[in-house]
């Protein structure tokens, strides 16, 4: 007698010879009392064939390892994602660094605003700006000012006054500290200010705004 289907009502009531089962799915404890309620009940004169009970006993034994095995997969990915919490909240304080060193100037603007971050306080310097051929088409002065993240704002028009076309420009700074030490800072690089968790999302805070974590490259400590 094999079990090939089992229906049975949504709601039914526990007892010793029924199995409680409110949500209709047969787990291993169930399979195994139905298996044995087969065997209690077969025909004396046409016992269940061994093949047959080999079948239906490594059926049991597969649901009791998917079982098992998805209990397993569940508590991995809670522990995973706690380590991935951790992971984002150690990294407030430290340099996050996106990469991305470039900004685009289209058809109609104006002006351009962008924001470096300089680790040490500044004698002097410039902003360096070039074009996709690394040519420098200008530069802006940086005056002395405390460490930490200045904005800045392009006027879009290169060093003989010209405004330049419509394209991608990298954006770098190269700068003397107070104490004569020469530094390099580059657009995309900012200290990770918090982390915010939204709708499943992470955002880290760098340069006063808000950034998929997943587009942070690059987390280092920042030596001053």
């Amino acid at each position: 007698m094999a079990i090939n289907s089992i229906n049975q009502p949504n709601k039914t009531t526990p007892s010793n010879d029924t199995v409680f089962n409110p949500n209709s799915q047969l787990d291993s404890q169930a399979f195994m009392k139905l298996f044995i309620a087969e065997l209690e009940h077969q025909d004396p004169t046409k016992p269940m064939d061994t093949d047959k009970m080999i079948e239906q006993t490594s059926q049991m034994s597969n649901l009791e390892m998917n079982t098992n095995m998805q209990k397993t997969l569940t508590k991995l990915t809670s522990q995973l994602a706690q380590s991935q919490t951790l992971t984002t909240i150690n990294a407030i304080g430290k340099m996050g660094d996106t990469g991305n060193r470039y900004i685009n100037v289209t058809d109609g603007e104006t002006s351009k605003s962008f924001d470096l971050y300089f680790g040490d306080n500044i004698q002097n310097g410039n902003v360096i700006i070039k074009n996709k051929s690394g040519e420098i088409i200008k530069t802006i002065p940086i005056n002395a000012h405390s460490k930490g993240v200045l904005s800045f704002d392009w006027d879009l028009k290169d060093n003989n006054g010209k405004r330049v076309p419509s394209n991608t420009y990298e954006v770098t700074a190269k700068y003397t500290s107070q104490d004569g030490s020469s530094h390099t800072t580059a657009l995309g690089a900012y200290p990770i200010e918090s982390v915010k968790f939204d709708n499943g999302e992470v955002l880290a805070k760098l340069g006063g705004a808000y950034v998929p974590f997943s587009q942070i490259k690059e987390i280092y400590d920042w030596q001053g």
